[in-house]
């Protein structure tokens, strides 16, 4: 089984030995990766996620039932099921996004044309890949920025190539738009909080690492 994050701070979260790729917010990079490799029996797409329903706050699950980007692809439903009764998530369906969806009046466009909980960037090119193959995915995440906030630009400065936390870049961006600052502190905590409410389900044997294969 394969587990794709977005970044590093996410793959922390994995137990030991667990096969994975880090998408570091590139959706085209993360499907080249996975064509490139040999075909996995099950996928996971794992890590946080933006609000669209408002009526999600920082930290609450969701699973996907199917994931949405210019069509519907389902989840693996007995999958699903396991990761709903293991960790209490809302089951609901989550939007693939191609770059990041910033603004209060983008997340509402996206939560009217898709009905969808919550937005992520890696989910769509895993469905893109396992659905035509019949490999089984399912999607966890957590929201951590709510449908009424924005991301501040200087948030798109956060990661580099690999993923990993480039804040020298940050820095430079608060250094032409401070007033970024407030914002990059409240998407801090609110993805600190997203990432705590995963931990419990990323242990060693946790249902979202048992994929019921045939």
């Amino acid at each position: 089984m394969l587990v794709v994050v977005g970044f590093s701070a996410e793959a922390a979260l994995l137990p030991a030995g667990t096969p994975h790729l880090v998408a570091a917010a590139d959706p085209a990079r993360l499907a080249r990766l996975l064509a490139a490799m040999p075909r996995p029996t099950a996928i996971l797409s794992l890590g946080i996620a933006g609000g669209l329903d408002p009526a999600l706050r920082p930290g609450a699950l969701v699973v996907a039932r199917q994931v949405i980007a210019e069509r519907a692809w389902p989840a693996d439903a007995a999958w699903s099921g396991a990761l709903l009764e293991a960790t209490g998530a809302l089951h609901a369906d989550i939007a693939g996004a191609d770059c990041v969806i910033a603004t209060p009046a983008a997340k509402a466009a996206l939560w009217a044309a898709t009905g969808a909980a919550a937005v992520d960037m890696e989910s769509a090119a895993i469905a893109r890949l396992c659905s035509p193959l019949g490999v089984p995915f399912a999607v966890l995440r957590a929201v951590a920025d709510t449908a009424g906030e924005a991301l501040p630009p200087a948030a798109a400065m956060g990661l580099d190539a690999a993923g990993n936390p480039a804040p020298w870049r940050v820095i430079r961006a608060l250094l032409r738009r401070p007033q970024d600052l407030p914002g990059l502190i409240r998407m801090a905590l609110r993805s600190r909080a997203a990432l705590s409410a995963l931990v419990p389900h990323c242990s060693a044997g946790a249902a979202a690492f048992r994929p019921p294969l045939a």
